[in-house]
């Protein structure tokens, strides 16, 4: 490796360290960018050591307040290639330290700086002092459930469909976090059944199961929806007890609308 990894950006440098870490990789206090790049690298590498990150706690929540970011972290942890743990002191340098080297990440406005030490008294010293606080640390706990299995049981029991739309409405998104900036998993579950016509039981008995949500949310999710024109349900006959709710699109601009212009259509009745 080069002695450092100067005007490189972040995406290079994380995908460098990766490639040559075997073992385990340490990440300390990275910013929320960092963290982001880390988790998106992580995903799409063929090969990833186990990662032991240590975050300012406020970071790690921001972050994994995307839906987009926390199902692909929380498959890496199922994986075992990833666990999270909080800083008791978010004021640490940002740096990627493995038994062989340390990465000093240094935001210099435009671009990314990677500062690379191997002196192996140094990188000694570095990861056992971070080991020792990975040991004392608190475990984050992310209640994303991972990716695959939410496309797995989606596909298994509302149907292949479903997950296709699905996948091609996360695909065209930047963000899932309902904030305005993008729309929640939720919403988009709701979305996806609407345009299927699935019936508002079994998507959020889904939702429930698989840990996305709880039926409660999904019915208020629904209910906001509803008010405002996007979806409609009609009342399907059961045998016993109440009628059941079949979700339909509400607005003709949904209807016409590919699943990968579903999120942007949405996005604009919604605001």
């Amino acid at each position: 490796m080069d002695s450092n990894l100067l005007d490189e950006n972040e995406e290079d440098i994380l995908e460098t360290v990766l490639e040559a870490v075997d073992d385990e990789l340490i990440v300390v206090n990275p910013s929320a960018t960092t963290l982001e790049e880390l988790i998106d690298v992580a995903t799409d590498a063929e090969s990833v050591p186990q990662i032991r990150l240590l975050g300012d706690e406020s970071v790690l929540k921001a972050v994994m307040g995307d839906f987009l970011v926390a199902s692909n972290a929380a498959d890496l942890i199922s994986d075992d290639r990833l666990a999270l743990r909080t800083l008791a002191d978010g004021s640490e340098n940002s740096l990627l330290v493995t038994p062989e080297l340390v990465v000093a990440l240094i935001d210099v406005g435009d671009a990314m700086a990677g500062l690379t030490s191997t002196d192996e008294a140094f990188v000694e010293a570095a990861y056992d002092a971070y080991s020792t606080r990975w040991d004392d640390a608190e475990e984050f706990r992310l209640r994303t459930p991972p990716l695959s299995a939410v496309k797995t049981t989606l596909s298994e029991e509302i149907g292949e469909d479903v997950e296709t739309d699905f996948t091609s409405v996360l695909g065209s998104l930047q963000t899932a976090r309902g904030d305005g900036e993008g729309l929640d998993e939720v919403t988009i579950s709701l979305l996806v059944a609407a345009k299927n016509e699935v019936l508002l039981y079994d998507i959020s008995k889904w939702g429930e199961d698989v840990g996305i949500a709880s039926k409660a949310t999904f019915s208020r999710t629904k209910t906001r929806l509803e008010d405002m024109g996007l979806i409609d349900t009609e009342k399907v006959p059961i045998d016993v007890g109440r009628p059941r709710l079949r979700l339909k699109f509400g607005d003709d601009r949904l209807r016409e609308a590919d699943a990968d212009q579903l999120a942007s259509v949405a996005q604009t009745l919604l605001n």
